[in-house]
């Protein structure tokens, strides 16, 4: 007992006293916290970058803020590229670096926190290009680099007779090699594959054995220390409370930067990836006979009960689909953590195999000669990564509607607000899919007793699906009109969702928020949406009314019960 007292005491003391070497008094006596400068690049997915709306993201800008939010300190995000940001930390322009790697060098001058992540260096080259099997063996050739990264002072200080080439960023470097300019490109491995996708570069690839991982933290000039006090501080609360695994989770996902060195299992690697594929493709294969049984059962439960209420049915439905969800979710995970390895095992094996072919002639594996599996197997493991993430989103969509019942409907909701809300979230996909939208809120607040989350999760499904529908509708002239009202007559507060787009068929209409139920199966659509979406809206006690004709537009209308303030 006096252990469980003592630590939050210690960590608030903690706390407290780097916050107060920030702090100085202002005009009126009273102490004001000091805003700290932090600079990151602007092309360094996923760790920084900044994303299509011209905004800092990533996973070191997401833990930036929630350090800042827990530490209670203000800051000012600047993203440039990297020399800048460098240059600008060993000048005093700003105070922080959020993703240095340490090196001894650079130790003499910047004090560094704990590492956040660990990233690998690879070398890419031209599927065309020249070959090599080591970073040893670069010398004389012309490798280009991100100018004042970790891997410029590398090649600086160990592969002196190499012919760097700097740039400004990731990008930059990969359009370069892309474009048939220099030999090599020396870069974070995680980002190039990131960039490569995103630029549709197919002819460059990593080749090599990657340089050991960098130690990726927060850094700052010695004289500093205080500020780097307040980090180190923030980024232990985050991992003790489990907030940055989440953070992680989010934007890297089952990758772990500490994967094992497969590199020792020589010529045995590929066997090992052999029967992987083996395992593999008999679990994307459960899976696909799983989700048909699910459908199955789904279907029987609803014959067998349909005298029952549908508040019954429903509950009965949630218990197997949750479930199920937990079922699938074990081997996805599996998956997920096993084509990354399983990508590195191939890339293992080739050195052997090509040195085997090379002994021995034409060599034949899994009945196809190695030159075409060497070609198509990379793309068979994006199939079956493309394959692993969609069995993801099902079980995201099965947990949704076993969980639709909300937690908690206490709160009061301002209508206006949430729909505001769900509008900027899919403001993208509004613009892609509508030229007339209309916003249009009632003058008056309009309050419901409910959850603003889940309310808010209703609204984007419909928006979404309505978005859908313009799209396929080739007669649509882009109409989406979303409105809030009052309903004087039957006290409630109407959430209007109106497009002209291809519409629903009056067979299809009474059949919208049954379990598995969906006119988009070819398009990947579970048919689960609708009906979580009833679901919450039933649990507030309120309607979700549906009137369309089809190819001239469908009106969705969400009902709840107006809150009446005293009640």
């Amino acid at each position: 007992m006096i252990r469980l007292v003592l630590i939050p005491l210690l960590m608030y003391a903690m706390l407290a006293s780097s916050v107060e070497a920030l702090e100085r008094l202002g005009p009126d006596g009273r102490p004001l916290v000091r805003t700290i400068k932090i600079a990151a690049d602007y092309n360094y997915p996923p760790y920084e970058f900044l994303d299509e709306n011209g905004e800092p993201a990533g996973y070191n800008v997401d833990l930036t803020y929630a350090i800042a939010e827990v530490m209670g300190f203000d800051i000012k995000l600047v993203m440039t590229d990297w020399e800048s940001a460098y240059s600008g930390l060993l000048s005093g322009k700003y105070d922080v670096l959020q993703g240095i790697a340490y090196s001894d060098e650079r130790a003499q001058r910047i004090r560094f926190s704990a590492p956040h992540s660990i990233v690998n260096q690879s070398l890419f080259a031209r599927k065309d290009g020249p070959k090599i099997s080591d970073v040893s063996e670069l010398d004389q050739h012309e490798v280009i680099v991100q100018n004042a990264s970790i891997m410029h002072e590398y090649l600086l200080q160990n592969h002196p007779n190499t012919i760097i080439i700097p740039v400004a960023t990731h990008s930059d470097a990969l359009r370069l090699l892309a474009a048939g300019k220099h030999d090599f490109a020396l870069t974070a491995n995680l980002p190039s594959l990131y960039l490569s996708k995103e630029m549709g570069l197919s002819n460059i690839e990593p080749i090599g054995r990657p340089v050991a991982g960098q130690r990726l933290g927060y850094g700052t000039l010695i004289n500093n220390e205080e500020i780097l006090t307040l980090f180190s501080e923030g980024l232990a609360i985050l991992k003790n409370t489990g907030r940055q695994q989440a953070i992680y989770d989010k934007w890297l996902g089952a990758l772990d930067n500490n994967k094992l060195q497969l590199r020792e299992l020589g010529q045995y690697a590929f066997y090992t990836t052999l029967v992987l594929l083996v395992v593999l493709g008999g679990i994307v294969i459960w899976n696909n006979m799983l989700r048909k049984e699910v459908e199955k059962r789904s279907r029987l439960l609803k014959e067998q009960q349909a005298q029952l209420i549908q508040a019954d049915k429903m509950a009965s439905l949630g218990v197997l689909v949750s479930g199920v969800a937990h079922e699938i979710n074990n081997p996805t995970g599996l998956l997920m953590l096993n084509l990354p390895i399983l990508r590195e095992a191939w890339l293992d094996a080739l050195p052997y195999l090509d040195e085997v072919e090379q002994q021995q002639g034409e060599l034949r594996l899994a009945g196809l000669s190695y030159q075409r599996l060497k070609s198509e197997l990379p793309y068979l493991l994006d199939e079956m990564q493309q394959s692993t993430d969609k069995i993801r989103n099902i079980v995201n969509d099965l947990k949704d509607f076993a969980r639709a019942q909300p937690d908690d409907i206490s709160e009061q909701v301002n209508i206006n607000e949430t729909v505001a809300m769900a509008v900027r979230l899919v403001d993208k996909s509004i613009r892609n899919a509508s030229q007339q939208f209309s916003l249009q809120l009632a003058e008056q607040p309009l309050l419901v007793k409910g959850n603003s989350q889940r309310i808010e999760q209703v609204l984007i499904n419909l928006i979404l699906n309505a978005c859908d529908a313009l799209q396929a509708n080739p007669q649509s002239q882009g109409k989406l009109y979303v409105s809030t009202r009052l309903n004087s007559d039957t006290q409630e507060v109407a959430i209007d969702i109106e497009d002209d787009g291809v519409g629903i068929a009056k067979a299809d209409l009474v059949r919208l928020t049954e379990p598995f139920f969906t006119t988009k199966r070819e398009q990947g659509g579970t048919g689960l949406g609708l009906s979580v979406s009833a679901s919450i809206i039933q649990a507030h006690g309120g309607r979700l009314l549906f009137t369309s004709e089809p190819r001239l537009g469908t009106k969705v209308t969400v009902a709840l019960p107006l809150m009446h303030i005293g009640n």
